[in-house]
C-alpha cells in the first residue's frame, strides 16, 4: 500500500486545491482595497465580478466539465483550466476598467471550474474507496493550506511590488507549478496504470467489506431524488454563507480600525485553523456516517458567524477565526463522499458539476449581495445575521440526506436507489 500511486493524485489535487482555489479564491479579497482605492470599484461591483463569471462561465463549463471529465478524463481537463486560472491573473495585473474585470472574472471563473472541485474531487473518489474519507482529506488540505498563506503572501507582494505586478506573479507561479503536475504526475484512474482503488493487488474485489456499496443512478434519475436536492440546497446555503466571510471579512475588519496586515492575519488564522479541520473531517467521514459529520459541522460554522457582532472585542475575532475556520474543514471535501454514497461513481463529474454550479452561484450570490446591503446601510450586521439562517437551514438540509433510501420527488420510490 505504501507505494500505491494513488496518493501521488493526492499530491496532484492538493497542488491543484492549493492554486488554483486556495491562493486565488482566499486571497483574491486582499486585493479588493487596493482596487476599490486604484481603480475606484464599490464593494458590490468587487464581488460582483465572479458572480457574472459564475452566471456566465460555470453554468456552460460546469455541465461541459462533467461531461468531459466522465468521457475523456479529469487530467486533461485540468491541464486545459490551468491556462485559464493563471493567464486571467497575469492580465488582471493590466486591467484598468471595470469590464476588463468583468471579463477576466468570467474567464477565471473557468479555469476554476476545469482545475478546481470538480474533476478534483472525481479524481480523489476514483482512486480511492476504502480510504476516500482520508484521501480527499489530504488533497483539501491544499486549499486550507494555500488559502492560510494566500492573505500573508499576497499582502506581502502588494506592499513590495503594487497589486498590479503581486497579480502577474501569481498567474506565473500557477503556470509553472501546476503544468508540469498536470502533465506528467496526474493520471485519470487507477485503470490508466492497470491498478484497483486503494492499492489493492489485481484479482481481489475494488471493496473492502467494511465499505458499503452506493446505488448507482444515472444522472436523470438522481436529480430526481430528495438526496439530490437536499445536498444541493444544503450546500449552496452554507457554503453562500462561507463565501461572505470570507470575502468581506478583510474589508469588514479595515471599517472596524484593523490594518491591512492585521486583517490578512486575521484571515490566515482562519484558514490555518481550517487545516485541523479537515484533517479531523476526513477521519471521521471513514468512521461515521459522512452526511452526519457534514451536518454537524455545518452546524457549528453558522453557530460561528454571530460573533462577527463582537468585532470591537480582538478575542471574539480571534475566536471567531478559529472556531469557524475550523468547521470550514468540511466546506468542499464532504460533498463528493456524501454524493457518491448517494448515487455512486458513474456519473459523480457530472453529478458534482450540478451541485457546485448551483453552489458556486451561492457562493458568490450571497457575497453580492452582502455588498448591496453595505452599500445601503453601511453595515454588515444584517448580512450576517442573514447567512447565520442560511447556513442554520443548510446544515438542517443535509441532516435530513439519507443514502441508500432515495425517494424521487415525485412521490414514488425507486427500487434502484435502494441498498438492503
Amino acid at each position: 500500500m505504501r507505494g500505491f500511486y494513488g496518493w501521488w493524485i493526492v499530491v496532484a489535487a492538493f497542488l491543484n486545491l492549493f492554486f488554483s482555489v486556495g491562493i486565488v479564491y482566499y486571497g483574491f479579497p486582499v486585493f479588493y482595497p487596493s482596487m476599490v482605492d486604484s481603480l475606484g470599484f464599490t464593494r458590490a461591483q468587487l464581488t460582483q465580478g465572479f458572480l457574472a463569471g459564475f452566471v456566465v462561465a460555470a453554468l456552460i463549463f460546469g455541465i461541459l466539465a462533467g461531461v468531459l471529465i466522465d468521457r475523456w478524463g479529469a487530467h486533461r481537463v485540468i491541464r486545459v483550466g490551468i491556462w485559464f486560472v493563471g493567464g486571467s491573473l497575469i492580465l488582471m495585473g493590466s486591467m484598468t476598467r471595470l469590464w476588463q474585470y468583468y471579463l477576466l472574472c468570467i474567464t477565471e471563473v473557468v479555469g476554476y471550474v476545469l482545475t478546481g472541485p470538480i474533476p478534483n474531487q472525481v479524481l480523489i473518489s476514483s482512486w480511492f474507496q476504502a480510504k476516500r474519507g482520508r484521501a480527499m482529506g489530504g488533497a483539501y488540505l491544499g486549499l486550507g493550506l494555500g488559502g492560510a498563506i494566500s492573505p500573508l503572501l499576497i499582502n506581502g507582494l502588494i506592499q513590495s511590488f503594487g497589486w498590479r505586478h503581486a497579480f502577474q506573479i501569481i498567474g506565473a507561479m500557477i503556470l509553472l507549478v501546476l503544468f508540469p503536475v498536470a502533465q506528467w504526475i496526474t493520471r485519470s484512474s487507477p485503470r490508466d496504470m492497470n491498478l484497483l482503488p486503494d492499492g489493492a493487488p489485481a484479482g481481489t474485489p475494488a471493496v473492502s467489506p467494511n465499505v458499503q456499496l452506493a446505488p448507482e443512478l444515472d444522472v436523470g434519475r438522481a436529480v430526481r431524488t430528495a438526496n439530490f436536492w437536499l445536498i444541493l440546497t444544503g450546500c449552496t446555503l452554507t457554503i453562500g454563507a462561507i463565501g461572505t466571510v470570507t470575502q468581506h471579512l478583510i474589508l469588514f475588519l479595515k471599517d472596524h480600525g484593523y490594518s491591512l496586515s492585521a486583517a490578512s492575519r486575521v484571515s490566515s488564522t482562519l484558514l490555518v485553523s481550517s487545516l485541523a479541520g479537515r484533517v479531523i473531517v476526513g477521519y471521521f467521514a471513514d468512521r461515521y456516517s459522512k452526511k452526519n459529520v457534514m451536518a454537524l459541522f455545518y452546524l457549528m460554522l453558522a453557530l460561528a458567524i454571530p460573533i462577527l457582532l463582537l468585532v470591537r472585542q480582538p478575542a471574539g475575532i480571534w475566536g471567531f477565526a478559529m472556531v469557524f475556520g475550523f468547521a470550514m474543514g468540511a466546506d468542499y471535501m464532504l460533498i463528493p463522499l456524501v454524493t457518491v454514497e448517494c448515487f455512486g461513481l458513474p456519473a459523480l463529474g457530472r453529478l458534482l458539476s450540478l451541485i457546485i454550479m448551483g453552489y458556486s452561484l451561492g457562493q458568490w450570490l450571497a457575497p453580492w449581495l452582502a455588498g448591496k446591503i453595505f452599500d445601503v446601510r453601511h453595515s454588515y450586521d444584517l448580512a450576517w445575521i442573514i447567512v447565520t439562517a442560511a447556513a442554520l437551514l443548510g446544515a438542517a438540509a443535509i441532516y435530513k440526506v439519507a443514502p441508500g433510501r432515495g425517494m424521487p420527488i415525485n412521490g414514488r420510490r425507486d427500487a434502484t436507489n435502494q441498498v438492503g
